[in-house]
C-alpha cells in the first residue's frame, strides 16, 4: 500500500517483486501401457493411469506377472526392472485383452469365460458334452487334461461309452479312471464335482466333438486350460488419443508401450509422446538379429526392421533383448530391454543430469546375465546399427552388460542433426516442460517492457543454473544461452493480439560417441 506521510522521517513501503522462481521439471516420470493380470487387475484401473513409486505398488494395483494365451507379461516385467534399474515414478496405463467366451472342442485351448476361469469341453457330435471349468485361475503354469483309454460300445449312448481323465496343475495330479459319458453324466459330476480340488463338472448340451465310425471319439491329448487373451493393436492406440485419461496427466517423461513392435501403436504412441513433450524408448522384435543370418532364416533382420519404424525426434530404440530369471517361477526368461533402459534414464538422471548421455560403462545393467546370444555383435557391426540409429546393448569383459548407444531414431537423416542424440533432445524437452509449467503466471499480466524484463529475469536465472551445474556448453554463459523477450520479439501486432513471444537459446552439450586415441613412436631413443 502507498505510504501516507505526516511527520518529517523515514518512512518504508514494501514493493512486491516481479521475480518469479522456476522450478525444474521432472526428468523421468515413466508412463507404461500393456496388458496386466486379466483376473487380478480391478476394473476401476483398467485403462486410466495409476501412479506408482515401486514394484510392490503394481502388485497391489494390478495383480502382479502373470500368462495369458498368445500375450507375454511384458509390462509387469518392464516394470520391475525398471524399478530395479533406477527408477522412483511411473504411471502405469492397464489394458485388458479381449478374450473368448465360447463353447470350444477338446481340440482347442480353453478361453476365459465372464468369471475370467478357464473351461474347456469334452464332447462328442453326438452326445451331451462335459464342460471343466477349473476351481481356480490358472496363473503362470497351464492346466492340462489328458483324455486317454476312449472305450465305446457300437452303440452309441450305452453306459459303456468310459474314458480315463488324468489332471495335472503344476505339482498337483488328479487321476480318475473309467469315467462315463453318457447323456446324463450324474455318476462324472458325482466322481469328479465333488473330489476334485482342481476343476468342476457340468453339462454342455451343444455337441461339439467329432463323431467316428464305430462309435468311437477322439479327444485332444493333452488338452490346455490356459488363457486365450489375444493383442488388438487398438486397445494401444485408443489410449494415446486426445482427451482420454492418460492425455489429461499434465507431465510425464518417458513412455513405453514393452514388447510391443506394431507399426500402428508405434505411431500413435510416437505422435503422443511429441504432443506432450516425451520421449519414448521403444522395443525391436523378440525374434530379431543384428544383420540377415543364412543359418536362422525366421530372425528379423534389425538393419532392415528399423525402416519400417515411424520416424521421431521424441524416440530411441534399443537392441537385443536380454536374458534374467522369471520373478515368479526362477526359469530363464528373455525380456524386452525398455524396461530397463528407462531405469537407466531415471538412474543416470539422478546421478549425472538429464543432459548426461544415458549410456557408457557406468550404466551396469541390472538383473540380467547379458544380451541374448542372437544379440552379440562385433564393433563393425554395431557400427552399422548405429548408424542407423539402434542404440545397441553390449557385454564387455569386466563391466557386464551395458546402454552402448545413445542416439535417437532419426540420427540417419541429416535434416534431424540437432536431435541426433538422446541426452539432446531430452534436454530440449526438460527446458521446454520447465518454462511451460512455470510461466503460467504471465497470461494476464500486461503486455508491456516491465513483463517482458520480468520475464527475461527469471529465465535467465534457471538458464544459469543449468549453466553453474555443466549442462550447458561454453566457456562463460553469453556463449551457453541466450534469452530476449523485447520489442524485436514482440511487435505492436503481437500485443494488439495478446502474445508476448520470448525466444530462448542454448547449446547442449553432445556426448564423446567416438574417442580417437593418436599414439606416436619416438624415433632414435638410447634403449635401457
Amino acid at each position: 500500500m502507498p505510504v501516507v506521510t505526516s511527520y518529517p522521517g523515514l518512512y518504508i513501503e514494501e514493493i512486491p517483486s516481479n521475480s518469479h522462481t522456476i522450478s525444474a521439471a521432472p526428468t523421468s516420470i515413466a508412463v507404461f501401457v500393456g496388458y496386466s493380470h486379466p483376473h487380478k487387475t480391478p476394473a476401476a484401473n483398467l485403462n486410466v493411469p495409476v501412479r506408482i513409486f515401486s514394484f510392490s505398488d503394481y502388485e497391489r494395483e494390478f495383480g502382479g506377472f502373470f500368462q495369458s494365451g498368445d500375450l507375454t507379461q511384458e509390462l509387469p516385467l518392464a516394470v520391475y526392472q525398471f524399478f530395479l534399474n533406477g527408477g522412483s515414478d511411473a504411471y502405469v496405463v492397464a489394458l485388458r485383452a479381449q478374450y473368448l467366451d465360447s463353447k470350444i472342442p477338446a481340440t482347442s485351448l480353453g478361453f476365459v469365460n465372464e468369471s475370467y476361469l478357464p473351461t474347456v469341453i469334452v464332447s462328442t457330435g453326438s452326445k451331451t458334452g462335459l464342460v471343466f471349468t477349473a476351481k481356480e485361475f490358472v496363473d503362470r503354469v497351464d492346466m492340462v487334461l489328458t483324455v486317454s483309454n476312449v472305450r465305446s460300445s457300437s452303440a452309441l449312448g450305452t453306459p459303456l461309452d468310459t474314458f480315463d481323465l488324468a489332471i495335472t496343475y503344476g505339482t498337483r495330479v488328479e487321476t480318475y479312471r473309467g469315467l462315463l459319458l453318457t447323456a446324463s453324466p450324474t455318476t462324472v459330476y458325482e466322481q469328479i464335482s465333488a473330489a476334485s480340488t482342481l476343476v468342476s463338472v457340468t453339462a454342455d448340451s451343444k455337441g461339439t466333438g467329432t463323431d467316428i465310425a464305430g462309435g468311437k471319439y477322439v479327444f485332444a491329448q493333452p488338452v490346455v486350460i490356459g488363457l486365450g487373451g489375444t493383442f488388438t493393436a487398438s486397445d494401444f492406440v485408443n489410449i494415446f488419443q486426445a482427451d482420454t485419461p492418460l492425455d489429461k496427466v499434465q507431465i510425464f517423461n518417458l513412455l513405453l508401450t514393452p514388447g510391443i513392435i506394431d507399426p500402428s501403436v508405434q505411431a500413435a504412441a510416437l505422435a503422443f509422446a511429441e504432443r506432450k513433450r516425451a520421449f519414448a524408448i521403444l522395443d525391436p522384435p523378440l525374434q530379431s538379429a543384428p544383420t540377415t543370418d543364412p543359418l536362422q532364416p525366421a530372425l528379423i533382420p534389425m538393419d532392415a526392421w528399423i525402416e519400417g519404424v515411424p520416424k521421431s525426434q521424441n524416440a530411441a530404440v534399443y537392441f537385443p533383448y536380454l536374458n534374467s530369471l522369471d520373478p515368479s517361477t526362477g526359469l530363464p526368461i528373455e525380456v524386452a530391454p525398455s524396461g530397463y533402459v528407462a531405469g537407466i534414464y531415471a538412474r543416470t538422471d539422478t546421478n549425472r543430469g538429464v543432459w548426461k548421455a544415458p549410456a557408457g560403462i557406468e550404466t551396469t545393467i541390472n538383473n540380467t546375465t547379458g544380451v541374448v546370444r542372437r544379440g552379440d555383435l562385433t564393433d563393425s557391426r554395431h557400427g552399422v546399427l548405429n548408424q542407423k540409429g539402434i542404440n545397441c546393448l553390449r557385454n564387455f569383459p569386466g563391466t557386464g552388460p551395458v546402454v552402448f548407444g545413445a542416439r535417437t531414431i532419426v540420427a540417419e537423416n541429416q535434416a534431424f542433426q540437432q536431435s541426433m542424440y538422446v541426452s539432446v533432445r531430452r534436454m530440449t524437452l526438460f527446458i521446454e516442460q520447465t518454462l511451460l509449467a512455470n510461466l503460467r503466471w504471465v497470461v494476464f499480466e500486461p503486455n508491456a517492457e516491465p513483463l517482458w524484463l520480468a520475464i527475461q529475469t527469471s529465465i535467465r536465472g534457471f538458464m544459469r543454473s543449468l549453466y553453474d551445474q555443466g549442462a550447458l556448453k561454453g566457456t562463460t554463459a553469453s556463449q551457453a544461452f541466450q534469452v530476449k523477450c523485447d520489442s524485436s520479439t514482440t511487435t505492436s501486432d503481437d500485443i494488439n493480439n495478446g502474445i508476448v513471444n520470448i525466444v530462448v537459446a542454448f547449446a547442449p552439450l553432445k556426448p564423446a560417441e567416438f574417442v580417437v586415441i593418436k599414439i606416436a613412436q619416438l624415433a632414435g631413443q638410447t634403449q635401457a
